[in-house]
């Protein structure tokens, strides 16, 4: 059992950490920071004792309208460590820390594809990432030595990206920070005829362009992998599809990029996106994931 009266404490080398999960909430430590937000997957019951609960630095309640509980008690800001990468935080309105720690395998994945393509075809592999957020996976594949090209509609997203990027002295690496609609990105970029290697996008379940476009992804999303095709290099490395969206399960992607990217050859990979703590702790699903990797 955890006890979170050792937190606040000295920070581990790896400052995340799934202390609990129940009656819809989830307990995690980021660096000194300890807090329940709710989880929509957690039907079960926690299994820590309310009591450690309360020890929680703030909560985030969804009932009767987004509110922090002890939001006060929160640094403005601060930093955390998650497998070698550094990560800007500060909690917003709406929950969100500029983390999504759920994707931490798919990191380390875009980390090793990456490295493993540099070293076959003797160049860095071209990478997109679309609803690219505070850019874990452009930190990923900028560190493994890619060129990267970061797309988001959220100035205010690309910036904290680009302070993430600061963050690990990455600025200086060859990554283009694009603030535009992803569809509208991508029908410009064919049009230059640019090709790319390996795409990344985790898009949202609804969402907004910088000019008011509208996103859905159960309407969005097979054209968008569809324009996606037409950007692909003739030594590609892959796609990776991921997204929260509750009704598209592993499955769902997989079939989608089976129907679009399968003719090609190569294999697809699928499975949940896990939130992990100590090995007694309850692993919380947290969205989907599929690769199609063409070697």
């Amino acid at each position: 059992m955890v006890c979170l009266s050792h937190y606040p404490g000295p920070m581990p080398t790896n400052d995340y950490e799934l202390l609990d999960s129940g009656g819809f909430q989830k307990l995690e430590r980021f660096g000194p920071v300890v807090l329940s937000r709710p989880c929509a997957q957690a039907v079960w019951h926690a299994t820590l004792p309310k009591a450690e609960w309360q020890r929680a630095t703030a909560t985030f309640f969804r009932d009767g309208g987004n509110q922090w509980r002890g939001r006060d008690r929160l640094p403005e800001s601060w930093s955390i460590d998650v497998d070698g990468t550094r990560f800007h935080l500060s909690s917003t309105d709406f929950g969100h820390l500029g983390i999504f720690p759920e994707q931490r395998d798919q990191w380390r994945r875009i980390r090793e594809v990456c490295a493993a393509y540099a070293k076959r075809h003797g160049r860095a592999p071209r990478v997109m990432n679309l609803f690219a957020y505070s850019g874990g996976s452009t930190l990923a594949a900028a560190h493994a030595g890619a060129e990267v090209c970061h797309v988001d509609a959220s100035k205010g997203m690309v910036d904290w990206a680009r302070q993430n990027a600061a963050l690990n002295n990455l600025q200086d690496k060859p990554v283009r920070w694009i603030v535009d609609d992803v569809g509208k990105f991508l029908e410009r970029e064919h049009r230059r005829e640019r090709r790319y290697d390996l795409i990344i996008l985790d898009p949202p379940s609804y969402g907004r362009g910088a000019k008011g476009e509208v996103f859905k992804i159960e309407n969005d999303l097979p054209p968008l992998l569809a324009s996606i095709g037409k950007l692909m290099s003739e030594q590609p490395l892959g796609v990776l599809l991921s997204c929260h969206t509750p009704e598209l399960t592993p499955i769902s992607l997989h079939h989608l990029l089976s129907q679009q990217f399968g003719a090609r050859g190569g294999t697809l990979e699928h499975g949940e996106m896990l939130l992990r703590g100590a090995p007694q702790v309850l692993t919380v699903p947290s969205g989907s994931y599929c690769w199609w990797l063409a070697a």
